[in-house]
């Protein structure tokens, strides 16, 4: 069984979950299609993109996401440091510039050490033994949505 994780996404979660482990001493290989494979949403290649709002929601923390915010600061959250570095004026809410943070986390992701990050659509199912997290989101690649259907049945 490798020590390595596989992490299949550079969105928000994929980068976390990769940055937190590599964070842990855990080597990890990440997976992102992009730029070779685009989506209809996503411009370029950075990480970590949020393709809707700007907005991260309210901070006060009697809300849902700002307790989810106030949790994630004292996990040590790479995405929460990158909003607020990148935040802009919104209020009671965490509004980011959205390409500012991208290259934020992509800065980051490219540069802690345990962390490979693989530009190629991920197409490599992986073997017995082999730890992966799945955190490719809705804009998955059809090839990964066909092999994830072939290998559950639905």
């Amino acid at each position: 069984m490798s020590d390595e994780v596989w992490v299949v996404g550079g969105g928000l979660a994929g980068s976390e979950a990769a940055w937190q482990l590599a964070r842990a001493g855990i080597p990890v290989r990440l997976w992102e299609m992009r730029p070779q494979v685009e989506t209809p949403a996503h411009t370029g290649g950075d990480l970590a993109q949020l393709v809707c709002s700007n907005s991260l929601g309210s901070t006060d923390g009697a809300t849902g996401s700002g307790l989810l915010m106030d949790e994630l600061r004292l996990g040590g959250s790479l995405l929460m440091e990158a909003a607020e570095a990148c935040r802009v004026p919104a209020g009671g809410s965490l509004s980011v510039d959205r390409e500012a943070l991208a290259r934020h986390v992509t800065g980051v992701i490219e540069n802690t050490p345990g962390i490979t990050l693989v530009r190629e659509e991920f197409v490599e199912w992986p073997q017995e033994g082999q730890n992966c997290l799945l955190a490719s989101g809705p804009l998955s690649s059809p090839t990964l949505v066909s092999a994830l259907v072939e290998r559950t049945g639905s």
